[in-house]
């Protein structure tokens, strides 16, 4: 239980991520503020600490086959199954998405205005996501294959024109914080994505994609913000002390 405590809520998912059906469950924000303990939360919220560490204990006492252990692969390897996994995807469901939310608006949007504010939100999202990835893509990740490669004979690491990753890294990190707001709106506008009573099968099936694509993206942010950042930090502190 005191090690439960003392972890940020970003370590706790990063040895286990099948304790942010957990977070979840009491909306606590396990990738953007992830930083924060889960006492500090708790009594921020006015959550019960004993019953969502009892919650905790529980998934984790059951063995975790079969998951992957994030924390412990080579960065360039983890930013390959980012950039795989998670972008890959972010791209490829823009325009479904895109689609289904301009159809919902035409045929629905008279009855539930709502759904233009969410159309608003995810066109927005869509947007920013693609130029941060861009980023990460064309700047931050290729710098840290070049920290992970190592400096090359006797010769120190160049050092980037950004100065230290510390730099993009907080960018970035400001950049998830937008877009976990953004879907934490998408979220409320929906009703946590459930769809009206009168709601044919293409409104079911919008809200589910939408729900799929922020549970990516949570995902997606816990695996930079809580692994891939502060492991990259810590190599170029290594490396600058050679």
């Amino acid at each position: 239980m005191n090690d439960t405590l003392e972890k940020s809520i970003g370590q706790l998912v990063a040895e286990d991520y099948r304790t942010a059906q957990v977070f979840k469950a009491h909306k606590i924000d396990f990738c953007c503020k992830g930083n924060r303990t889960l006492t500090e939360v708790a009594t921020k919220k006015g959550l019960n600490l004993e019953a969502i560490s009892e919650e905790l204990e529980a998934v984790r006492s059951n063995g975790q086959e079969n998951l992957p252990d994030f924390k412990t692969w080579p960065l360039d390897l983890l930013i390959d199954y980012i950039e795989k996994t998670h972008h890959r995807y972010v791209e490829k469901q823009i325009p479904v998405l895109k689609q289904y939310l301009n159809k919902l608006n035409r045929v629905h949007g008279e009855r539930h205005p709502e759904l233009f504010d969410i159309f608003e939100q995810f066109n927005t999202s869509a947007g920013e996501l693609s130029m941060h990835m861009k980023k990460e893509e064309l700047v931050l990740f290729p710098y840290i294959r070049k920290m992970v490669a190592g400096p090359t004979g006797s010769e120190a690491l160049e050092k980037p024109h950004f100065g230290s990753v510390s730099n993009p890294i907080q960018m970035m990190m400001e950049e998830h914080d937008n877009e976990g707001e953004r879907f934490r709106t998408i979220a409320k506008l929906s009703n946590d994505y459930t769809p009206p009573e009168d709601a044919c099968n293409t409104y079911r099936v919008a809200f589910s994609l939408l729900q799929e694509f922020e549970d990516d993206l949570h995902r997606h942010i816990h695996l930079e913000n809580n692994i891939l950042f502060p492991k990259s930090e810590k190599l170029e502190q290594t490396l600058t002390n050679l």
